[in-house]
């Protein structure tokens, strides 16, 4: 993958993440801002969503962890857990706004 291809696959994802928060009515707050995608929860909790250029990876810090996700098989995969990014990060947010938001 060479970086234009990052950079278009990166901005699908942010697309798809806050499209699918205003669809499901989630109270949560979002703003994107440069490479940097926060997430924030009526806990007062924040995801930071952020791209890593030079790795072509997309990085997700919660308070609990941090994880590091390669785009693989057309999905962004964590690249310690297996774990595939949308269906972790739907996880969280219920946990966290207590509602759910579902991506595709």
């Amino acid at each position: 993958m060479n970086d234009s291809e990052f950079q278009q696959l990166a901005d699908l994802l942010y697309q798809n993440i806050e499209d699918k928060i205003e669809e499901s009515g989630a109270d949560v707050d979002y703003d994107q801002n440069g490479g940097l995608l926060t997430l924030e929860f009526n806990d007062r909790s924040k995801f930071i969503i952020n791209r890593q250029q030079p790795l072509h990876q997309i990085w997700l810090a919660t308070h609990e962890n941090g994880h590091h996700y390669d785009y693989k098989n057309e999905q962004w995969i964590d690249d310690r857990s297996g774990n595939e990014f949308l269906t972790f990060l739907s996880a969280a947010i219920l946990k966290h706004a207590k509602e759910e938001v579902v991506f595709n």
